[in-house]
Formats: C-alpha cells, sequence, structure tokens
C-alpha cells in the first residue's frame, strides 16, 4: 500500500502513477455525471486527479469548489490546476493561500487562454505571461507545494518549433517544477522524440504522458485539431469503420490506449495520465485490461 503524499515520491519509488483528470460542471447534470464518475473511479485508486482551470479564470470558483469535494467527499489525491491569464500578483498569492489552507500538496501551474473578447488586451489584464513566471510565485511562497507543469510532444500551438517550445519548458522546470504532464497524443513517436530532446535540454525531471481513449471520432478530431496534434490515420478508419456498433467501438478505443501505454510502459514512462472528460466507463475497462495484463507496477 502506497503511502506517499507527493507525486513525485511515488515515481522515485519505482511505481507507475495512475492518474486522471476533471473538469468543473456547469450544470447539475454536469455536476451529477462528474460525481458519479469520481465515485465510479475510486475502485482504481487513483494516484491523484487533476480538475481544470477556465480560460482567463473563468472557472476559478469552482475549481476551488470541486477540488474541495473531490478531495474531501471522494478522498482523492487532487492537483488544481491554476492559470496565471487573467489574475493579478495579489489574486494568485490569494488563491495559492487558500489551497494551502484547505490542505492541498500539489498545483499544476499554467500559462492559461484568455477568454476570447480579452485577447486584444492580454497585457492588461495580466500580472504574468507566462508560466515559468507562476511557477516561481508558488514556489516562493515557500508552502512546500510540488508543482506540476505541462509539456507539449507536438509543440505548443503558439510555438515556432519544437526547440523553442522546450527551450521555454526548462523555463518552468528552472524556476521550480516537479514534473511534466504532457498534452495528448496518439502516436508514441512524437513522446520519443519529446523525451530526447528534453533530456538534450538537461529536462530531468519526470515526464508523464496524457492520453485520451479515442471514444468518438467527432471529439477526437476536435481535439487533435484544438491541440495540433496528430489524428493517425489509422485510428481515422478504425472510428468510422466502428462507429455504427458501440461495442465495437468500445473495444477498438480501449485496445488502441491500451496499445499506447503498453508500449510507452516499456519505454520506460513514470506513468499514465488520463484525460476522461468526466466520463468513467471507458477508463475503468481501460484500466481493468492494463491491471489484468500486469502492464503497470502499482
Amino acid at each position: 500500500m502506497k503511502t506517499f503524499n507527493k507525486i513525485s515520491q511515488i515515481i522515485a519509488s519505482g511505481f507507475h502513477t495512475f492518474s486522471i483528470e476533471f473538469f468543473p460542471p456547469k450544470s447539475t447534470l454536469a455536476e451529477n455525471n462528474l460525481m458519479r464518475a469520481a465515485y465510479e473511479l475510486k475502485k482504481i485508486n487513483p494516484d491523484f486527479v487533476s480538475i481544470t482551470y477556465g480560460a482567463g479564470g473563468s472557472s476559478r470558483q469552482n475549481t476551488f469548489k470541486y477540488a474541495g469535494i473531490l478531495k474531501d467527499k471522494c478522498n482523492y489525491n487532487v492537483m488544481p490546476h491554476l492559470t496565471c491569464v487573467g489574475h493579478s500578483k495579489k489574486e494568485l498569492k490569494e488563491i495559492i493561500k487558500n489551497y494551502n489552507k484547505s490542505g492541498f500538496k500539489t498545483l499544476m501551474a499554467l500559462r492559461g487562454d484568455l477568454p476570447k473578447e480579452y485577447n486584444d488586451n492580454k497585457e492588461e489584464i495580466s500580472c504574468f505571461k507566462y508560466a515559468n513566471q507562476l511557477v516561481k510565485l508558488i514556489d516562493s511562497t515557500n508552502l512546500g507545494f510540488e508543482i506540476g507543469v505541462a509539456g507539449y510532444p507536438e509543440k505548443h500551438p503558439e510555438a515556432v518549433s519544437l526547440s523553442e517550445d522546450i527551450f521555454n519548458l526548462k523555463k518552468k522546470v528552472d524556476a521550480g517544477a516537479s514534473f511534466i504532464t504532457t498534452q495528448l497524443f496518439y502516436n508514441n513517436l512524437h513522446y520519443y522524440e519529446f523525451i530526447e530532446q528534453c533530456r538534450s535540454m538537461d529536462i530531468k525531471c519526470p515526464v508523464i504522458p496524457g492520453l485520451m481513449i479515442p471514444s468518438n471520432l467527432e471529439k477526437v478530431e476536435k481535439f487533435c485539431n484544438f491541440c495540433q496534434s496528430e489524428f493517425p490515420e489509422k485510428l481515422k478508419r478504425n472510428l468510422e469503420n466502428t462507429s455504427n456498433n458501440e461495442e465495437s467501438k468500445k473495444s477498438m478505443a480501449i485496445n488502441w490506449t491500451f496499445n499506447q501505454i503498453k508500449e510507452l510502459v516499456e519505454y520506460g514512462v513514470p506513468g499514465i495520465h488520463l484525460y476522461i472528460m468526466n466520463q468513467s466507463d471507458y477508463a475503468l475497462s481501460l484500466y481493468e485490461n492494463l491491471m489484468r495484463s500486469k502492464i503497470l507496477n502499482r
């Protein structure tokens, strides 16, 4: 039984982490879906869960609220997302202090996206423009937070090149980040190349791959377009061919991610982070397959 307080301690022990991401609900129905998924996923005992933050801090209160619910009612180790765009330094310090008072140990530090209506006023509404500045602020509080940051195996959409993006990632690590969680990808080769470039830039901290089970053609296409991630032709064909048969589609989707994870574990990843869109069914089936096949060391 693992009794570690911090994610990096689990990784250092030699165990694989297995974690999931939630997002704050915006309606009663969405809240019911979140809580149903949260209770059902207790079966797999994730090492931690994350909860996202809206553009420009738009879901700040909901993030704090549901982070507390997931921690106190579901007994999860919760890593709330925190973005700096749209916040003053005073606001950020207050948010960080409140998370500390509420017993949180880990924060995911992100730059964040601006609300659409503020795209022309970025400098006017934000004290920081880059995530490394937020990492430095969290670290400077001396409250003992473990800090996670984001990595982009196929580069951030705004970056000129992968090398430039990894140069900026190193700034976040040097500012005090403990580990990196990646954006989703469906071709593991992008992760391998990303790791090689990270190590060549002397980024030594753990890099946890983030994956999303490809459960729906439209959703996968949407997310790949948004993230500017590769949508493999084989996966696209598989989704098209199984779109009219839910059982076949589920089996195909779970097998795709299972095979991704199997290869990633063989490569030596420290853990797996699943983007589940507040749905538990596919994640539970995937996890059962992984444990039955003894893929993960948990």
